[in-house]
């Protein structure tokens, strides 16, 4: 079946982009991470199965979405999902969150439990955000946490660079960085690179989601920036956490605090010869096992 780019209102006055892909009855919603957008997700609902109908969403600020009004935390981005869903009708479906995807799709999930049958984290952030530390004079982190959105936009690795190469439109920069980080076994063909750097030069809020994800914690603990809500803990559908074992971006240890978190109803499915993109690195094994678990 072909994927068709769509858009549609929500009631907040955004504009929400969508890749929808007809299929069969069961229903799976894709929800992208940083630097992305439902466009890389292509590979994956080309290669699954045409019992799902598919939707991949924009978020907020990325894609063909719009970005009237900026966002502050994961939840803003939860609250676009369930108008999203709640505009199509969309109840009793299976949800898929990347990276800081996970940490939204965990939100909404908690928020809203009678609309998620089934649960996939793929690479996800954990349950208690993703910190962003000081850098000492030599660029190297120290031990002290990043805590306001104003440091965030000056924070000189993880930061500033991705906003010039956005800026500057610098295609190489983007593709080294993501060489470096994302793409560990496998990169995606010439053309589809291309596309997905035309993609990532669209995003306009990398500051407020870097913020988002630092302040983001749905666990019964602080994170050092603020404490826990507790939302994990209702999370109960079942839940499959997914980690490239050769992932860089997101350390084991977020994996085994949403495991923890969540609780019995979550397992952890290591995946080999995989980092942060499954989708490129290893697409057989990744749809096997996506389709295994939402039979």
């Amino acid at each position: 079946m072909q994927i068709v780019l769509k858009e549609i209102e929500l009631l907040n006055g955004e504009t929400y982009g969508y890749r929808y892909k007809k299929g069969g009855e069961k229903t799976l919603i894709l929800v992208h991470g940083n630097m992305t957008s439902s466009k890389h997700w292509d590979i994956l609902m080309e290669n699954l199965s045409d019992e799902f109908t598919i939707y991949a969403v924009d978020l907020r600020g990325f894609g063909i979405s719009s970005y009237n009004n900026p966002i502050n935390s994961l939840e803003d981005f939860s609250k676009d999902l369930k108008l999203f869903c709640d505009s199509l009708n969309l109840k009793n479906f299976y949800l898929m969150g990347w990276s800081t995807g996970g940490g939204i799709v965990m939100d909404f999930t908690a928020d809203n439990p009678e609309y998620v049958k089934k649960l996939i984290l793929m690479e996800s952030v954990g349950t208690r955000g993703y910190p962003i530390f000081k850098k000492d004079s030599n660029g190297s982190p120290t031990s002290e946490l990043i805590k306001t959105k104003e440091e965030i936009a000056k924070d000189p690795i993880q930061v500033i660079p991705i906003l010039k190469a956005y800026e500057e439109k610098n295609r190489e920069m983007l593709k080294t960085i993501w060489n470096m980080s994302i793409y560990t076994h496998n990169k995606p063909s010439e053309k589809k690179y291309e596309e997905y750097i035309d993609d990532m030069l669209n995003q306009r809020n990398l500051v407020d989601v870097d913020f988002a994800l630092a302040i983001f914690n749905i666990s019964e603990e602080s994170n050092g920036i603020i404490s826990g809500n507790a939302k994990a803990k209702k999370i109960k559908c079942p839940v499959l956490i997914l980690w490239g074992k050769n992932d860089i971006v997101v350390p084991e240890k977020m994996a085994l605090d949403i495991k923890n978190d969540i609780g019995e109803n979550a397992k952890l499915h290591y995946l080999e010869d995989c980092g942060h993109s499954p989708i490129i690195d290893n697409i057989n094994l990744l749809k096997n096992t996506v389709e295994e678990f939402l039979k």
